[in-house]
């Protein structure tokens, strides 16, 4: 296991090795996800993508998530704020690529991990973006299914699943689960943001994904018309856990002509 400090916090850190001629991809996770969670169900989701595409690679865990400093009174003067994903994208993740010397990357983002990946290219430069079930806006159906999820952490199995993942377990969930249930969250809105991005992006969402709808899809090729679009049958929020293969030809296909 391997750590980097960033702005005086240690984050977890998988680099995955590969050639220099080619920008290496950056795998940023979902709202409860961490660097062990990219590589549940069999071999590392992260290394066959690399493998398959000729790229180096790097998978880190945020603040509070996996093996990664914990945020102190997650509940109280630590919780997040309505900007979180802003701020990661704009203060952790340049400080992060400076740090290991990564110039214009690859972002692969799932969820809250892809909305990061969409704000970081609207800001910084980058090669290009793979994004997997994007938030732009917050939707009623992701309101129900994380506020079902409150429930299952605490009186589920939802908490006893995520312990092998989290240090902090109660720190990882409550983060997450108490600002996309706040008031103040209800007004994010990155459409604006996604209008400056010029890099070439791909979009994939499952036809069945229980927290957004194809109104994501359709509102990021609205304002950045270079996006291509998967939208995968049989498939819920996470494309690269429930269409594996599907999702790793598309983003092969993607990469393929660029460096």
């Amino acid at each position: 296991m391997k750590f980097v400090d960033i702005h005086g916090t240690r984050l977890e850190l998988q680099q995955i090795a590969g050639p220099a001629d080619k920008a290496p991809l950056v795998f940023l996770h979902e709202g409860l996800g961490s660097v062990s969670l990219w590589t549940q169900r069999g071999r590392s989701w992260p290394h066959r993508v690399c493998e398959a595409t000729g790229r180096a690679g790097i998978v880190y865990s945020r603040r509070g998530y996996g093996q990664s400093d914990a945020v102190p009174d997650v509940r109280g003067n630590g919780r997040l704020a309505p900007d979180y994903m802003h701020r990661e994208a704009g203060e952790v993740l340049p400080a992060l690529l400076d740090a290991l010397g990564i110039a214009r990357p690859v972002l692969l983002g799932h969820s809250d991990g892809a909305s990061i990946a969409l704000l970081h290219a609207a800001r910084y430069p980058v090669t290009a973006a793979v994004v997997m079930a994007p938030h732009l806006m917050v939707e009623e159906i992701a309101v129900r299914a994380i506020a079902q999820a409150t429930g299952a952490f605490e009186t589920g199995g939802l908490r006893d699943k995520l312990a092998r993942h989290h240090a902090d377990v109660a720190g990882a969930f409550w983060q997450w689960n108490d600002v996309w249930l706040s008031a103040g969250f209800r007004s994010f809105d990155i459409r604006p943001d996604c209008h400056r991005i010029s890099a070439p992006l791909l979009a994939i969402q499952g036809l069945g994904d229980e927290y957004g709808t194809m109104v994501q899809l359709d509102e990021l090729a609205r304002v950045a018309p270079q996006t291509m679009q998967l939208r995968l049958a049989e498939c819920g929020h996470s494309p690269q856990r429930d269409q594996p293969e599907h999702t790793l030809e598309a983003v092969v296909a993607f990469l393929q002509p660029l460096r």
